[in-house]
């Protein structure tokens, strides 16, 4: 298969007309070993519908491609923002993958904005993500499309390190504790400057991931991610204070906490989503009483 390389990258460009904009974080993949990477990592099995978010021009959408040839079943949908290149993606499928085009979808759209109505029941998800909505775009697509089993995406190397954070981690926070409710996240690997067309400021990473269970509790999830955003709104506070306002008082907090066998002098960087779901619970009963 004939992956694209930085000159045919930088060539579709010219022919669009179009420059890589910071407005919608892109930054083009141009070296081809870097997207059979990703490829591998996502480990496309036969019967696995791929969901692959700002495709571009399609470097990594033709290395998937390739990673699903032989694999019955196997399809992609690539969701694009950019109508221009959601448009051109087509034509580069048919051009360098003709006989797999009819198991490839491009759908042009906001990925802030899709759920089953529009992309299905994807299994994988493989992506380069935009380096300034990436956590939001990947706990977006965790709620709407249960069926995402596993996945692995590029991401600026800060926001990888919070994803895969635990309690105790100076960089673990928000994210890290959203992310943990849906899936168990782990470094798979950087990814220098050099591979991207325009070459960004910042370094990269990879977060490879997998679904699991959220931890029981009664409490709804958008109940216990109100309790994880309250504690992490004022971090060197202890949960007691932290959780004040959220509660109603320090005091109802600190009943609050030791109901869920939490100590108020803790601190939410020590708390695991488990930790949060109890609190959730806690405060859910209370109120059912």
């Amino acid at each position: 298969m004939r992956l694209l390389t930085a000159g045919d990258v930088r060539s579709i460009a010219e022919s669009l007309g179009i420059r890589p904009t910071k407005k919608l974080g892109q930054n083009f993949v141009v070296e081809q070993g870097t997207v059979r990477q990703i490829a591998a990592l996502a480990a496309v099995q036969a019967g696995d519908v791929i969901l692959e978010v700002g495709p571009g021009l399609g470097s990594l959408t033709l290395a998937l491609m390739e990673a699903a040839c032989g694999l019955d079943g196997t399809r992609l949908v690539a969701v694009e923002i950019d109508p221009i290149l959601a448009a051109e993606l087509p034509k580069t499928l048919a051009e360098r993958v003709p006989s797999l085009t009819e198991r490839a979808t491009v759908v042009a759209a906001d990925a802030m904005r899709v759920g089953p109505a529009e992309v299905g029941a994807p299994t994988v998800l493989a992506a380069n993500l935009p380096y300034n909505v990436a956590v939001p775009v990947l706990l977006h697509l965790l709620a709407e499309l249960p069926s995402l089993a596993r996945g692995v995406v590029m991401v600026q190397a800060e926001v990888a390190d919070r994803m895969c954070a635990g309690p105790g981690s100076r960089v673990y926070g928000v994210p890290s504790a959203k992310l943990a409710w849906y899936v168990s996240a782990r470094p798979a690997g950087t990814v220098p400057r050099s591979v991207f067309w325009p070459v960004p400021n910042v370094d990269s990473k990879l977060v490879a991931f997998t679904r699991h269970d959220p931890p029981p509790t009664t409490a709804s999830r958008s109940e216990v991610f109100a309790v994880v955003d309250a504690a992490f709104g004022q971090r060197r506070k202890t949960l007691r204070a932290a959780l004040a306002a959220w509660a109603g008082s320090p005091q109802d907090a600190e009943l609050l906490l030791r109901a869920a066998d939490i100590d108020p002098g803790a601190r939410g960087e020590a708390l695991t989503i488990e930790d949060f779901a109890r609190i959730a619970r806690a405060r859910h009963a209370s109120r059912t009483k």
